[in-house]
């Protein structure tokens, strides 16, 4: 059996779907397993034991909606599980032939699809806020796979493990007990973002009351924010990896800096999911969206939501006064950061000793 596995189109949502992807490679044990990502999410999954080989698509890097039907064509795919519920991925696995085509039926692409799923909705016929996770576990156990867990998976190569380490170095977070990274940015939109100042005075208190190292993560994008954090926060244990000097920005590095972290605290966005796919506390800051979207079932994580008339509004940009995050106080998320710690503080050295 030849399969092709379409990726989500947001980098959270595909670590998400890492125990579904596990589940069709360790179950029905292909021949081959292609994955077909947007550009920009493929880095995510890299060293991971399942793809044989990746087709990009969209964007600059990206191969075109024929191109990557092409490509699927030379591959003659038997199965194809299409996690992003778009209808151009559809249309790809359609026009390449793919014998079996397992999908969500939305967005009017019921045709392209052999094994089409309802999405799930309430009596109104609106869309239940449900786990993104079990969605895509469903689809696998619609391949033929018995019933994936919970347990998301990424990898960190020996040369990404370097960068990170060179992190430490540089910040001399290498003699630290303790680091904890804030990541405040979210591609979503504006409406997720914690406030500049409330992260800047979590991070004064983080440092104050456990001597703790602060590192902000961010992509290329983020890099303004979270110079700006680090410079409200004035502190010299509160660092960032957009400072001159540090590695390039990538999400290989920000994998990394989370898998040796002892802590995460950040919005709802793609870092989160690193946390629990490598075991580690986290703090996720809700605004705007469900939890129950993207709920990961991960023990080590506390989620913080303020509940207001107004939301969850699942809007990019807030267009009020940004209550659910404002009102979220830097004193609850320094109480939620310090349980974790607190309770992990024993297995966190073992492990960071072992390692």
């Amino acid at each position: 059996m030849k399969i092709a596995v379409f990726l989500p189109g947001w980098i959270g949502d595909a670590v998400m779907a890492t125990p579904a992807i596990r589940a069709l490679h360790d179950h029905l044990q292909p021949e081959k397993m292609v994955a077909v990502s947007k550009a920009y999410v493929a880095p995510i999954l890299d060293g991971n034991p399942w793809f044989n080989e990746t087709i990009l698509t969209g964007g600059k890097k990206g191969l075109s909606t024929w191109q990557a039907a092409m490509a699927l064509r030379k591959h003659s795919i038997d199965l194809a599980v299409v996690f992003p519920n778009s209808f151009r991925s559809a249309l790809i696995a359609w026009l390449g032939n793919c014998k079996r085509v397992i999908g969500y039926n939305r967005y009017f692409r019921g045709f392209f699809l052999s094994d089409s799923l309802p999405p799930i909705k309430d009596g109104k016929g609106k869309l239940l806020p449900t786990p993104i996770i079990d969605s895509y576990n469903l689809l696998a156990t619609t391949a033929g796979c018995s019933q994936p867990n919970h347990k998301m998976e990424l990898f960190v190569s020996d040369a990404e493990d370097q960068l990170a380490k060179q992190v430490w170095n540089n910040t001399g977070f290498q003699e630290l007990s303790e680091v904890i990274c804030l990541n405040p940015g979210a591609a979503f939109g504006a409406s997720k973002l914690w406030p500049a100042e409330h992260f800047a005075s979590l991070a004064r208190d983080l440092v104050r009351l456990r001597g703790a190292g602060i590192l902000l993560l961010c992509g290329p994008k983020e890099s303004e924010l979270a110079l700006r954090i680090t410079q409200l926060a004035s502190h010299p244990l509160v660092r960032c990896l957009a400072e001159a000097g540090m590695p390039s920005l990538s999400l290989g590095l920000t994998k990394a800096c989370v898998k040796r972290s002892s802590l995460l605290v950040t919005t709802d966005s793609g870092p989160r999911h690193f946390a629990a796919a490598f075991n580690r506390p986290v703090v996720s800051l809700f605004g705007p969206t469900h939890i129950e979207w993207t709920d990961t079932f991960h023990p080590l994580e506390i989620q913080l939501q303020k509940k207001l008339p107004c939301g969850p509004c699942q809007k990019r940009t807030c267009p009020i006064d940004h209550r659910c995050m404002k009102q979220l106080e830097p004193q609850e998320v320094l109480a939620a950061s310090m349980k974790l710690l607190d309770s992990q503080l024993p297995s966190l050295r073992m492990a960071r000793n072992a390692s």
